[in-house]
């Protein structure tokens, strides 16, 4: 072999070497998208198969609900007129009001149930997601003076959004109400929990990417377990030694029906965002419920 065909063959040999190089950098990259679709895909469906099961569990929990109250009207009216008939005995007017006061608790929970299962209908309005992001402090304006905690708005710009205003700002305010709670526990007198507006492109529970507005409540409380996070949704699932349990799961059939979706992190250093994201007014949802234009 000459001095010219020792080139040639080092040459080719340089290039062979650089082609598999590039190959296996492809090959990795690929792998790398593969891995991610595959793990935002798993969550998508997993996020369908929720909103399926809750549907379900929603059903079943209405006529429970129905059933339940009835009694409950009936045992309330007992109880008042017994009141009434045992004036002259403090004490057994003691049990009557405390009879009256596990009622009330109880007719609490069935409303929850109902508003839980509810088919309401939803009317949709182009609304500023900064407008809807200050109703919902509004609405929770009591617990944060009660809590001490102050709310720091990042709002940017303010998208329209199509939604239901009414049914929105209750959604996200249960998971305020959840955030305020959870920082509450940390006893840090104002502490703040931050809200903000953006927008991005985003995998959806039908696996398509599509433009969402996303309002992210994030807090530092003492953050969520792997455990708790697979029952977050769960209807009657709290970690309180208060409260029904239905707080997350309402919101979630409220974005569900929307046609959006919630997605939680656990934060770096302690603490929790919810995202929720929500269509743009470009890109209306079509729900099963019954909807009002």
């Amino acid at each position: 072999m000459n001095g010219a065909e020792e080139i040639q063959l080092l040459e080719l040999m340089q290039s062979v070497s650089e082609t598999a190089e590039r190959l296996q950098s492809t090959h990795d990259a690929l792998q790398t998208q593969v891995v991610k679709l595959e793990s935002e895909l798993a969550e998508a469906n997993e996020q369908l198969t929720r909103s399926r099961e809750l549907a379900s569990l929603g059903e079943m929990a209405a006529g429970i609900a129905h059933e339940i109250r009835n009694p409950l009207a009936s045992l309330q009216l007992f109880v008042e007129v017994l009141s009434q008939d045992l004036e002259e005995f403090p004490e057994q007017v003691k049990v009557c009001r405390k009879i009256r006061e596990s009622v009330f608790r109880m007719d609490t929970i069935v409303e929850d149930v109902l508003r839980f299962a509810s088919d309401s209908r939803i009317r949709f309005e182009p609304v500023p997601s900064s407008s809807l992001v200050d109703a919902v402090i509004e609405s929770c304006e009591g617990l944060l003076d009660t809590a001490g905690t102050t709310v720091h708005l990042d709002c940017g710009s303010s998208p329209i959004i199509h939604v239901d205003t009414s049914l929105m700002t209750q959604a996200i305010g249960n998971i305020l109400r959840n955030a305020i709670e959870a920082t509450e526990t940390r006893s840090h007198p104002g502490s703040q929990i931050e809200m903000s507006i953006s927008t991005s492109r985003v995998r959806c529970p039908d696996a398509n990417v599509r433009e969402r507005v996303v309002i992210g409540i994030a807090d530092r409380g003492p953050g969520i377990n792997e455990a708790v996070m697979q029952k977050l949704f769960s209807p009657f699932f709290t970690t309180r030694e208060s409260g029904t349990g239905l707080g997350l799961a309402i919101a979630h059939r409220v974005v569900d029906a929307h046609g959006g979706h919630i997605t939680v992190i656990r934060r770096q250093g302690g603490g929790t965002r919810f995202d929720v994201c929500v269509p743009t007014l470009d890109d209306r949802p079509a729900v099963s419920l019954e909807v009002e234009a």
